[in-house]
């Protein structure tokens, strides 16, 4: 398992001084998972809890920000509408961290702000509750927890109480309804009775009249044989047409032009707090606000992406930096953080016989400088809009991407020649076919040739 990430000096500082539980003082080797330890020893975190709150610790920062960038606390504050804490009811030393940078900027809330129709009410709840509250064992002066009036209340949802009279006059309807129930059944009960009686009667004069009508011992055909009625003759059954068949929906033709390939931009990445290989990165891909897989960081709409470059890239080349990624493979789940997205790479391509030890080296595919955030990317040739999802039963991506490969000029492309299930209408398409944005830049690596991209 990967170390959890160290908590921020800023954090440090304030448990230092305001958590006696902490027997020493806290060094930058301190971590999520000791300091959770020793804050809350009686409490055991799921691997879903833990990237929980590795995401509330590396997001934080920005909670405290001015008026125009609020949707930060909107989102805190319905966060929060339902829950305890941020895990729900456990507590967690993201809570102490939120409260930390919060707690000033609470502290300095009107009225309005605080208990208004458009007031953060549960931030302030959640604030109240983790200053005194004895589970986080928080040692604060008077002077520097928030106060709280607790009467001091601006708005307040209008509830329409029910009646007496209303109640009254449902609970009096209830009873006549009962009432009616069972003078209806028990003349139902009686109507039975009286039909079977008459019922009986008819058959047994019907009986005798066929007697006095036929011979002895003969009966009509199709009479019945003793007093009633005759059985109904039984109806011919139709034939069921058969079901139209739907037609089967049309594939399109394989092409690369199928898999989304978009400039990406990493605006965070940090070690995976349950897997020694990989990084989680926080990618802006160009979505729309609201689409799939996507939510919110610094005022952009992002992806979060696991990659297994921990290791192989340095985390500092991670940060800040234009990439190349593959959009639309369907997300999934690496040790409890959903990817929806794939860091595209170079290594060394495998000699025939050869094993893939996972050692490197590897480079990221770079983008050209002027590309943005977002921009379609298409190989020479192959012009044509993407899958939204690819199914992975169809293995577009498993078939295309060994044809990914790098030049002797350090540009990427595809080998059409290695993906004999491309038709390749044009001599043109038998040489590689360059990775570029819709203004002709190619996108490129720094120093390995002939390497496999994936």
């Amino acid at each position: 398992m990967a170390a959890p990430p160290a908590i921020s000096p800023v954090l440090l500082q304030f448990l230092q001084k305001s958590c006696p539980a902490l027997a020493s003082e806290p060094s930058p080797d301190n971590d999520l998972q000791l300091l959770s330890n020793t804050l809350f020893p009686d409490i055991s975190y799921t691997t879903t809890e833990l990237a929980e709150v590795t995401r509330w610790l590396t997001t934080s920062d920005g909670l405290a920000t001015p008026n125009e960038e609020t949707w930060r606390l909107d989102i805190l504050n319905a966060h929060l509408a339902t829950r305890t804490t941020l895990l729900g009811t456990k507590p967690s030393l993201a809570d102490i961290d939120i409260y930390h940078r919060l707690g000033p900027e609470v502290k300095s809330w009107t009225s309005e702000q605080r208990t208004g129709e458009h007031g953060y009410h549960h931030i302030v709840r959640f604030v109240d509750f983790i200053q005194n509250s004895p589970i986080y064992r928080l040692s604060l002066r008077p002077d520097e927890k928030v106060e709280i009036v607790v009467n001091d209340v601006k708005f307040r949802p209008t509830l329409t109480p029910q009646s007496t009279d209303t109640k009254e006059e449902k609970t009096r309807e209830k009873k006549e309804r009962t009432k009616k129930k069972a003078a209806t059944a028990g003349a139902n009960e009686q109507t039975i009775l009286s039909l079977r009686a008459a019922q009986k009667e008819d058959n047994a004069n019907a009986g005798k009249d066929r007697e006095a009508s036929y011979p002895s011992g003969e009966v009509a055909k199709n009479e019945p044989a003793s007093g009633g009625v005759a059985p109904p003759t039984k109806k011919e059954k139709k034939e069921k047409q058969p079901k139209p068949q739907k037609q089967p929906a049309k594939d399109s033709p394989l092409s690369p032009c199928l898999i989304d390939l978009r400039v990406g931009h990493i605006l965070k990445a940090v070690q995976h707090p349950n897997a020694d290989s990989l990084y989680v990165s926080t990618i802006a891909c160009g979505d729309q606000p609201g689409a799939e897989n996507t939510s919110e960081y610094e005022g952009q709409v992002v992806r979060t992406v696991c990659s297994g470059l921990n290791g192989l890239v340095p985390l500092e080349e991670m940060q800040g930096r234009k990439i190349v990624a593959v959009c639309n493979l369907k997300p999934v789940t690496m040790r409890g953080i959903k990817s929806a997205a794939m860091v595209l790479a170079a290594s060394p391509r495998l000699a025939e016989g050869d094993v893939d030890n996972h050692k490197g080296p590897v480079e990221l595919v770079c983008p050209p400088a002027e590309a943005k955030t977002g921009e379609r990317l298409l190989f020479d040739g192959w012009a044509g809009e993407p899958e939204g999802v690819l199914n992975p039963k169809k293995k577009v991506w498993e078939t295309l991407q060994p044809g990914f490969t790098t030049t002797e000029t350090l540009e990427v492309g595809i080998d059409v020649n290695v993906v004999p299930q491309l038709q390749m209408d044009n001599e043109s398409k038998k040489e590689v076919q360059k990775l570029r944005t819709a203004g002709g830049a190619v996108c490129s690596v720094k120093s390995l040739k002939g390497a496999t991209v994936r």
